[in-house]
């Protein structure tokens, strides 16, 4: 391709972008929700394993990872 037919990127293209996006983001803010989204969940306790301790997350280990960040 020769640099005359190359697209170039354009203000309009971004504004045209630009206004989409917060169009979307308009109609997403003032749709009702839906009654499924306000439904809590059930509280789900793991399942405790058959033989031997399994993994928990404890305090020391919560304590652990917190040294471990950067």
């Amino acid at each position: 391709m020769s640099d005359s037919q190359a697209r170039k990127p354009s203000r309009r293209g971004f504004m045209f972008g630009a206004a989409a996006a917060g169009a979307a983001t308009a109609a997403v803010v003032t749709l009702p929700k839906s009654p499924l989204a306000e439904t809590p969940l059930a509280e789900v306790e793991p399942p405790k394993p058959a033989a031997g301790g399994g993994y928990r997350v404890t305090e020391h280990v919560k304590r652990y990872y917190k040294t471990t960040l950067v």
